[in-house]
């Protein structure tokens, strides 16, 4: 039977990695993802989950002992943030190309210099074309369910691909929150045995991630594309199963009070529930103004995010990160992307805020929407607007 608890995010995280039953952690601790390795450390050595637990010296030797965990047809997770992610990146491309179903947790955080462990989505946005499942989360319960979720989509015999399970540092990994705790059985009812086709054996020998020369990389790098794309049609199954087994509907591109709406805002994480308040407060006053979500970062749901803005003369964009010298935020340029054959469109404003852990409150999801609307109608010489700087 579901239990309602209140628990740290972090450690309903290793809870949740506990329930999936791995076989291999591998572990680095880097602020704020630490307290979800360190909870997965007390339940090994507690003898509470019979896993392999790799204590290694880097990030980049973390994803390196799942690369090997996973080859050999062991479930694998592993946790890591910020700086740690960049210190990964270039394994990262290995784990998606060789198909290693691994499943990692990243608590977003900004990236030095100057140092800062404080939440933004800089480090995700760094290794978004890692060819990784990337999946973002808004509030504790939603990322335990797709913990869950998680390794079902990634050891799916169809996708055989590494997922990120993006969480905002401290806003949500520190965070004690209310949440719905499934039973053990209900997990491992619907999570199969992990089943890599290919597991590394000495006694059956196989070659993973051989060199390739131009003849043939260019196709490898094709199907990897295809594959990473497809995938999104087993992650629209995996939610619609989850949400008959647990009840809780997750969705590429979800929408908060968008009928009727002339004006939505786009967000991705933690912020979005801040915006929701100031969305309540502006549909009050009668201002047409609706919210826009993206769970799913990679594979783009393209269609779904066309869908959603069907209609809408303006959309304020969100980012957390910033494209230096560039577009400025970069969801706001991939998004300018997807929309820029569609007729009628909305017209595009891009808004750069809450980089390093700085709040963005109910006022002042207020102060973008309308300076959005008022910018909309009147132009900008600037590529993007940065909120709340100093000058």
């Amino acid at each position: 039977m579901t239990k309602r608890v209140g628990m740290e995010v972090s450690v309903a995280i290793g809870e949740m990695v506990k329930m999936a039953d791995v076989d291999v952690v591998a572990a680095y601790p880097i602020t704020p993802q630490t307290h979800i390795v360190e909870h997965l450390a007390e339940l090994v050595a507690d003898g509470e989950l019979d896993a392999e637990y790799i204590p290694v010296e880097s990030e980049h030797s973390a994803m390196s002992a799942c690369l090997g965990s996973s080859a050999a047809g062991a479930r694998t997770f592993t946790a890591t943030a910020g700086q740690g992610l960049e210190l990964m990146h270039e394994v990262l491309y290995v784990a998606s190309a060789m198909r290693f179903p691994i499943v990692m947790t990243v608590a977003n955080r900004a990236l030095s210099s100057p140092l800062s462990v404080w939440g933004d989505h800089s480090d995700a946005m760094a290794v978004r074309d890692t060819g990784w499942i990337q999946i973002f989360t808004e509030n504790g319960q939603e990322v335990i369910d797709n913990v869950i979720c998680a390794f079902r989509i990634a050891e799916d015999r169809d996708v055989l691909l590494p997922v990120m399970v993006h969480l905002d540092g401290f806003h949500l990994s520190h965070v004690i929150e209310p949440m719905l705790f499934p039973e053990e059985e209900q997990v491992k009812a619907f999570l199969p045995t992990n089943n890599y086709p290919l597991p590394l054996h000495p006694s059956k020998p196989v070659a993973m991630g051989d060199f390739a020369p131009p003849v043939i990389y260019t196709e490898a790098k094709w199907a990897q594309e295809e594959i990473l794309r497809k995938s999104k049609q087993t992650i629209l199954a995996v939610w619609d199963a989850f949400a008959k087994e647990f009840g809780r509907q997750y969705l590429p591109v979800e929408s908060y009070r968008t009928e009727d709406a002339k004006t939505l805002l786009f967000t991705m994480g933690s912020f979005s529930e801040t915006a929701m308040t100031a969305i309540d407060k502006l549909r009050d006053e009668g201002q047409k103004i609706g919210l826009i979500r993206l769970r799913l970062w990679r594979p783009f749901p393209f269609e779904e995010l066309r869908q959603a803005v069907k209609g809408a003369e303006t959309l304020i964009v969100l980012d957390r990160a910033l494209s230096t010298g560039g577009p400025g935020g970069p969801v706001c340029s991939e998004i300018r992307s997807a929309l820029y054959d569609t007729t009628p469109r909305p017209k595009i404003v891009s808004f750069v805020g809450g980089m390093g852990g700085r709040d963005i409150t109910e006022a002042g999801f207020e102060t973008i929407i309308k300076r959005g609307m008022e910018l909309a109608k009147t132009g900008s010489d600037k590529e993007f607007q940065i909120f709340g700087v100093r000058e």
